[in-house]
């Protein structure tokens, strides 16, 4: 087969604002998402708050310890010892946590969510059962009422720390 006259399709603006996080990835170290937000900016690409917590989620892109303080990252770009911890990720994301019965409702910034269930999921803490992660909703599944106590007030010490 030929490729003489093909020409690439152009890119939809998508795939450019991915590229472009990509890009700001592998350059540089972006601690936030107005950071990104400003980068993105810089190279002519607007994007809202909610695009962009959406974008860094699809892409699987992850905040991470750096020598400067909190950085996103790719995944496959860190060790398993790189991850962030809960104790790292909490008091940057937490908003504030409530319950009911065995259920947890821990609630975040944007985009807080998803890292923080990992996080949580990696600690195997018996009184968790399981953790469902959203944009910044967490539910936490316990295992009696009492558990459930027990863990508000370890992630709301966390959360302080």
């Amino acid at each position: 087969m030929s490729t003489i006259g093909w020409t690439p399709l152009p890119m939809t603006r998508k795939e450019a604002r991915h590229a472009a996080i990509r890009e700001l990835i592998s350059s540089s170290q972006v601690g936030s998402q107005e950071e990104f937000k400003r980068l993105l900016a810089e190279r002519g690409v607007q994007v809202t708050q909610a695009t962009l917590s959406r974008d860094l989620r699809d892409l699987g892109i992850v905040r991470a310890a750096g020598e400067d303080g909190p950085r996103y990252a790719l995944p496959e770009t860190l060790a398993d010892d790189d991850l962030p911890s809960l104790e790292v990720l909490l008091p940057q994301f937490f908003s504030h946590v409530d319950g009911v019965s065995e259920l947890v409702v821990l609630h975040t910034l944007p985009g807080g969510a998803q890292p923080i269930a990992e996080a949580l999921d990696a600690k195997g803490w018996v009184e968790i059962l399981g953790t469902i992660g959203g944009e910044n909703t967490i539910l936490i599944v316990c295992r009696s009422s009492d558990d459930r106590m027990a863990l508000i007030n370890r992630l709301t010490m966390l959360a302080r720390a």
